[in-house]
């Protein structure tokens, strides 16, 4: 899966961006990202949480949860995580976007949720209260963008801590503030647990999936065995085909590939002969049944 992220800072060309410390960057993307984006479905990844206002044009972020239509006007808030993004080539999309990694949030709103606040969990789009004042930050930033001078790393901060902050001050946004406390509060072995079952239907490396819980390669194997008792690739691997005969039981109309896929497999090939391993018959047998 290509990572949205690296692929906005290496294209400096079609995506005007601001950078403070190597780790928030804030872009405004037009039309000329289509020579980027060829494919009308492109799974995709970012180890950061990220927020946008759309500008023009629309676009369907299809997530493990469900899909979620956006257009213009649209404030939406993406946790970390994969997605896969539908595009429409027939017209263009402009967006003022911010990379927000978990340590920015917690920075910013520690003393704020110092007490849990209860929730039965987080979606990963949750889309914002479109207020006078936000929409006001959002035009604010525009302008920096018309200008040639880049503004002074001080600043870009400020502008970032004052966007969470005016976010975090409308009681409307209570899905998001309910997230970001639990980034403050939440122990790491939950956040963990939760980032492995949010993504484990998408292909990503065991690398991908440490970058996500904020740990290196070595922490996060230590701790996944820690938590689910089991390697990550075991425990990948059977939560995988798990959802894969699930997909074949109810979707007769799906085919190997697609189920494929879906469940986070990078070949059919794999797939194929990890499931007939598993369960003792071929997956176009469930599928057929």
């Amino acid at each position: 899966m290509n990572n949205l992220y690296d692929r906005v800072l290496q294209h400096p060309n079609y995506y005007r961006q601001f950078n403070c410390n190597e780790s928030l960057i804030t872009i405004f993307s037009c039309p000329a990202e289509a020579r980027l984006m060829k494919n009308k479905f492109s799974p995709l990844w970012t180890q950061h949480n990220y927020l946008f206002y759309v500008v023009e044009g629309r676009k369907i972020w299809h997530t493990a949860e469900g899909s979620y239509d956006i257009g213009a006007g649209s404030c939406v808030f993406i946790r970390k995580g994969a997605f896969v993004l539908e595009q429409f080539f027939d017209e263009g999309f402009c967006l003022v976007l911010f990379f927000i990694p978990d340590e920015f949030i917690c920075q910013t709103l520690g003393q704020k949720f110092s007490a849990p606040v209860k929730s039965a969990g987080h979606r990963q789009v949750i889309t914002l209260n479109s207020s006078e004042t936000l929409a006001g930050f959002f035009h604010s930033m525009a302008s920096y963008f018309a200008e040639a001078r880049e503004p002074a790393q001080s600043l870009l901060e400020l502008k970032f801590k004052e966007l969470i902050l005016t976010i975090a001050d409308n009681p409307v946004n209570s899905e998001l503030l309910s997230y970001f406390c639990s980034l403050v509060n939440e122990p790491r072995a939950v956040s963990l647990e939760r980032v492995m079952t949010d993504n484990y239907r998408y292909n990503l490396k065991l690398e991908q999936f440490a970058q996500l819980t904020n740990r290196s390669l070595s922490a996060f194997k230590r701790d996944f065995q820690a938590t689910f008792n089991s390697t990550p690739g075991k425990w990948l691997l059977e939560k995988r085909l798990q959802y894969a005969r699930s997909l074949l039981s109810m979707y007769s109309e799906k085919t190997i590939s697609d189920v494929a896929f879906e469940s986070g497999f990078e070949t059919t090939a794999h797939f194929s002969r990890s499931f007939k391993q598993r369960f003792g018959v071929t997956p176009s047998s469930v599928g057929s049944s």
